[in-house]
């Protein structure tokens, strides 16, 4: 990845500087996924030029051999972006992944991320086999926030509405009445507080904490973080953007408040994307995982990226914003899944009942909000989007 990316140099991180973390991955509250220590472990060794070309070949056989379709993540390695793309698959955030999944017309989805875009994948499609390159790539917010703990936190409280991040185990999204990603948490939980409801918000609290500032909601947070995200200094940006004056900061909302603070154009994954390509200014700092580069610099080659600073200058490296989960993912892996038909995603057929309603739930207000924007051709406010709302009658807008 790192031949692909803006001129700093990628060092992964030592285990010692990320001992801090490990309490997110132990073996009691996710039995099927990978401990910091052993995700950086299996990250696959780097494949010369010829490698890469054999197994993107084989990949593409075995696409078609089985109707399958490559999904991945903009924060997994470029070759396998690049590889969904050529196959007719598709690279995006993780709302992006779940509309594509759901649907498109393939037999087999090949989901490149982390476990929990895998299980949204057969949450919404279970008659669909969705293999993932390795079932253990997980993701700290998912190992931060163990069902069993969550529940309790949501029983104690009653009276609120539970509204999850995507960044979660199905069995947590089971116990939700909302999920959200990035793109339209603002939206959704803005809309919930019209109508007077107290929220419990889980399990990123940089990004609940941004949600509730922008909102005035009345938000309990879990107190999870990412990361990757969380490693974000802001005092090390204030002295980057002192040496890059002309810069835009790009900053995804899972960054603590004092790197938002400082932020040009805080968004989702997808939204960052935009900003660097539409933008008309040529240097950017990106605070977010770096894998997302890759994408802006194919879209804007003529711009300059440059890496938001996370350890500083007494870490082992100075910017290592990469997820180690989604680093496991390889093309080795994805043929071998595809060859073996193996690391399938298995859920309980009532659990994928209970988590696809506040799934669907997310899906079927983000399409009302873009039908509705669309029709009025105007960015009006919630109050107006309320109102059209209430005069549909389609029975998937009922559960709003």
């Amino acid at each position: 990845m790192k031949e692909h990316l803006a001129s700093y140099p990628y060092e992964k991180p030592s285990l010692d500087y990320m001992q801090t973390h490990i309490e997110f991955a132990t073996e009691a509250q996710q039995s099927n996924a990978c401990t910091l220590h052993e995700a950086w472990a299996k990250v696959p060794a780097a494949l010369n030029a010829t490698e890469i070309q054999q197994y993107q070949e084989e990949i593409r056989e075995l696409l078609k051999q089985h109707n399958a379709v490559m999904v991945a993540h903009y924060y997994v390695e470029p070759e396998l972006q690049d590889l969904a793309l050529a196959t007719g698959g598709m690279v995006g955030d993780s709302l992006e992944m779940a509309k594509f999944c759901k649907n498109h017309p393939a037999d087999t989805l090949l989901v490149v991320g982390v476990r929990f875009m895998g299980e949204t994948a057969k949450i919404l499609s279970p008659q669909k086999t969705v293999l993932m390159p390795d079932l253990e790539a997980t993701c700290s917010l998912d190992l931060g926030c163990p069902a069993d703990e969550f529940k309790q936190f949501c029983d104690a409280h009653p009276d609120r509405t539970v509204v999850v991040y995507a960044n979660t185990s199905a069995e947590v999204k089971a116990h939700a009445d909302w999920v959200v990603t990035s793109s339209i948490a603002i939206e959704i939980v803005e809309y919930l507080h019209s109508q007077g409801k107290k929220i419990i918000w889980g399990p990123d609290r940089h990004l609940g904490q941004y949600i509730q500032n922008k909102t005035g909601a009345d938000m309990l947070l879990w107190q999870g973080s990412c990361i990757v995200h969380n490693e974000f200094k802001g005092i090390e940006l204030t002295h980057l953007k002192q040496q890059h004056p002309e810069a835009i900061v790009l900053v995804h909302p899972e960054s603590p408040a004092e790197v938002v603070a400082q932020a040009d154009v805080v968004g989702s994954t997808s939204k960052l994307l935009n900003a660097a390509v539409q933008r008309p200014e040529h240097e950017f700092i990106v605070a977010t995982d770096q894998g997302i580069v890759h994408e802006m610099q194919k879209q804007a080659p003529h711009k300059t990226f440059i890496a938001a600073p996370t350890a500083g200058n007494g870490a082992t490296c100075k910017s290592c914003a990469f997820c180690p989960w989604m680093a496991m993912n390889g093309l080795a892996a994805c043929a071998e899944v595809l060859r073996n038909q193996s690391q399938q995603v298995q859920l309980d057929a009532a659990l994928i009942e209970e988590a696809r309603a506040p799934i669907q739930r997310m899906l079927d207000f983000s399409e009302a909000y873009k039908n509705y924007h669309q029709q009025q051709q105007l960015g009006a406010g919630l109050a107006q989007f309320q109102q059209w709302l209430a005069t549909q009658h389609e029975a998937k807008y009922s559960a709003l």
